[in-house]
């Protein structure tokens, strides 16, 4: 990875987008809320992206990982394994990770994902699944331990106007699949991406919890036909989006130092990690 001053100029960016309405199906009241939410991605102000090869490369103080654009996305396919979160010197940090459709320059996130994160000194790891701007929800049905294999898709349907997640336990065999009506839905982009998660009682991004490193992708975890995406003109791994690939590096925004980097791509376009660099 090249340093900072050669990926970058110091120069202003745009400012993040806010979210938009979005009225989704409703929620069961047995369903319990998560913790914290996740929001689209929030563009680091101080850079302008450089292209490296057929990636372009920005700055997010939110996100870090990939993701591919265009139009009419129908469906993301991911994996992961869980990584071990370090709270010993990082208490009360979060981190997430997720496949989703929309949040790259849209203002919903269709999505399912783990956390890693610390309660204090405490590790805490969960699946959720979020049709954002609505609440995130705990997925109490699928257990989530270091070390296991996760696999995720988000699917749209033209038939039923609707999003369906689903995520799976590759290593216990558990899983969960949740619809909803998600109107102002673009579907102009997919995503794979560690984030450090927000919003908790209305406030901003939560300090990045210290996860190590994420493995993500058929490489890694086995698992076929990941990290994939489909939209109206392409089918394929991230790697066949050519540039339409982005890859996102998570910074502080006050500082703008590395809190999260993701690898190159491996040379079939499936699989990356992402290393943990600071709060």
């Amino acid at each position: 990875m090249l340093s900072k001053g050669l990926r970058f100029s110091a120069v202003s960016l745009v400012l993040a987008l806010s979210p938009a309405f979005s009225q989704v199906s409703s929620t069961p009241a047995s369903e319990t809320a998560a913790p914290r939410q996740h929001a689209p991605r929030k563009v680091y102000t101080g850079v302008l992206p450089q292209v490296i090869g057929n990636v372009t490369v920005e700055e997010s103080t939110n996100w870090s990982g990939y993701a591919v654009t265009g139009s009419s996305f129908t469906k993301a396919l991911g994996s992961w394994t869980v990584p071990t979160v370090d709270c010993s010197e990082t208490p009360n940090t979060y981190a997430a990770f997720w496949v989703g459709i929309d949040g790259w320059t849209s203002s919903t996130v269709e999505q399912t994902g783990t956390d890693s994160d610390c309660d204090g000194r405490t590790p805490s790891y969960y699946a959720w699944y979020e049709f954002y701007p609505s609440p995130s929800f705990l997925i109490s049905s699928v257990s989530v331990a270091p070390g296991d294999q996760m696999s995720a898709s988000v699917t749209y349907s033209s038939s039923t106007k609707k999003f369906t997640i689903k995520i799976t336990n590759e290593t216990t065999g558990k899983s969960y699949s949740k619809s909803a009506t998600v109107s102002s839905a673009k579907r102009s982009s997919a995503e794979w991406i560690a984030e450090a998660p927000c919003c908790t009682n209305g406030g901003g991004i939560l300090p990045l919890a210290d996860f190590g490193t994420v493995d993500l992708g058929k490489d890694f975890t086995g698992v076929s036909n990941t990290n994939h995406a489909t939209n109206s003109a392409k089918s394929g791994a991230i790697g066949a989006f050519g540039s339409s690939v982005y890859e996102s590096i998570m910074v502080n925004g006050s500082t703008g130092a590395d809190e999260a980097v993701p690898s190159g791509l491996s040379s079939d376009g499936t699989s990356f990690t992402v290393q943990w660099d600071s709060e």
